[in-house]
């Protein structure tokens, strides 16, 4: 299955979130975003379901594909492109439960992560920290561009402290694509800051050669 374009994936935390997330997601939308997955796991299931429905029919009216955190149930209630899946998680059991078509992705923090969630038959991995993250701080040690260089077998998103600053390097060093969550939650003008990451993402894309992952 193919990412979706572009392929930088917006990870939701309302905690570090300086709008409500319907208004940041609307922001982000109309700068470009076009893939974000709702990962509040705390929120209560009926409100995190119903909180997941509008964001699904928001993104539908800009073409976006909207998944959710390790919610199988919430994907198949609302109709949710698919799911991602924590480290460890089993992919076959989700894929059984949500079918070929639906897009699922898993966290990955080393190599064999990766591998194994390429035997299960993972769409894509996000593969983290690249960079020491404000996220998620003491969380790593940070994994560097080192870990984008490899041949993986299916896609990878570089995520972990990626900013405008580093994404085009985390592409042009093998990354498939990017994943961002706190410096998006963090922005005080959403449409503006995903503009300008995807200003990024564009030209670091067309500077890759075509037979890079996608």
């Amino acid at each position: 299955m193919r990412l979706p374009e572009p392929p930088l994936l917006v990870i939701t935390d309302r905690r570090q979130a300086r709008l409500p997330l319907e208004e940041l997601a609307a922001g982000l939308f109309a700068g470009g975003c076009r893939w974000l997955s709702l990962r509040e796991k705390d929120l209560p299931p009926a409100e995190k379901r119903a909180l997941l429905r509008r964001l699904v029919t928001l993104g539908q009216s800009w073409g976006a594909t909207v998944m959710v955190h390790d919610d199988l149930a919430a994907v198949q209630e609302v109709g949710a492109a698919g799911v991602h899946l924590p480290a460890g998680a089993s992919l076959r059991a989700a894929r059984a439960c949500l079918g070929e078509g639906a897009l699922i992705g898993q966290s990955a923090h080393a190599g064999a992560e990766i591998l194994k969630a390429a035997a299960e038959g993972a769409d894509y991995v996000t593969l983290s920290p690249i960079f020491v993250t404000a996220s998620k701080p003491g969380y790593g040690p940070a994994l560097g561009l080192s870990a984008l260089r490899q041949d993986w077998p299916l896609p990878v998103l570089a995520l972990g402290g990626i900013d405008t600053e580093n994404i085009a390097l985390c592409l042009t060093s093998g990354a498939s694509g990017a994943a961002v969550m706190g410096g998006a939650m963090r922005a005080d003008d959403p449409r503006l800051y995903m503009a300008g990451l995807l200003d990024r993402v564009g030209a670091a894309l067309a500077a890759r050669p075509t037979d890079s992952h996608s």
